[in-house]
């Protein structure tokens, strides 16, 4: 069976949103979705990184975080007819991983717990696609690299795109047929 490496964070769950909201409450700030196209909130407010990179490193940031829209759905579909691993690079906030592990056995529970990758590097990702919205992961990444869309990546253009769970399932299930 062909291995399908899917990242965490912007691909089936959606930290985003509610990063810029508890940033926004707590630094004063207005800072939408949309005034990040093609950069990260650390670029916006470069004097406050530390206090933005802080915020991700609460030990139950992640734990409640929204599913993204029709991943469910369509990883128990790619369950069948492919291997899929979760890769997370959780070694940034290791701070994370309880929260992370926990919001993946709420929400993913369908998938094999084995194939859950909590690592820094994901070039040791032994996969045949990988699926991020981290452009640097698929520059080092061997196999075929599918960017999932995000304000901040709106200018990358050297890998396949896709913009939702909906792409993921035309490219992998129904183009198939």
């Amino acid at each position: 069976m062909q291995r399908i490496a899917v990242d965490m964070d912007d691909v089936i769950a959606a930290p985003l949103p509610k990063h810029l909201q508890l940033f926004n409450q707590r630094y004063n700030d207005n800072i939408s979705i949309n005034d990040l196209q093609g950069r990260y909130l650390t670029e916006l407010r470069p004097h406050l990184e530390k206090e933005i990179l802080d915020l991700l490193a609460e030990p139950d940031f992640f734990r409640d975080l929204d599913v993204m829209e029709d991943s469910q759905e369509v990883l128990e579909l790619l369950d069948r007819e492919y291997d899929i691993f979760i890769v997370t690079a959780a070694m940034e906030l290791p701070t994370s991983f309880s929260a992370k592990y926990q919001w993946l056995e709420k929400h993913f529970s369908f998938l094999n717990k084995q194939n859950i990758v909590f690592c820094g590097d994901k070039s040791i990702v032994d996969a045949d696609y990988l699926i991020d919205d981290n452009p640097k992961n698929l520059e080092v990444f061997k196999g075929q690299g599918i960017l999932f869309n995000s304000p901040y990546n709106s200018h990358v253009e050297e890998f396949k795109r896709v913009d939702n769970w909906k792409d993921i399932k035309s490219y992998f299930i129904d183009n198939k047929k």
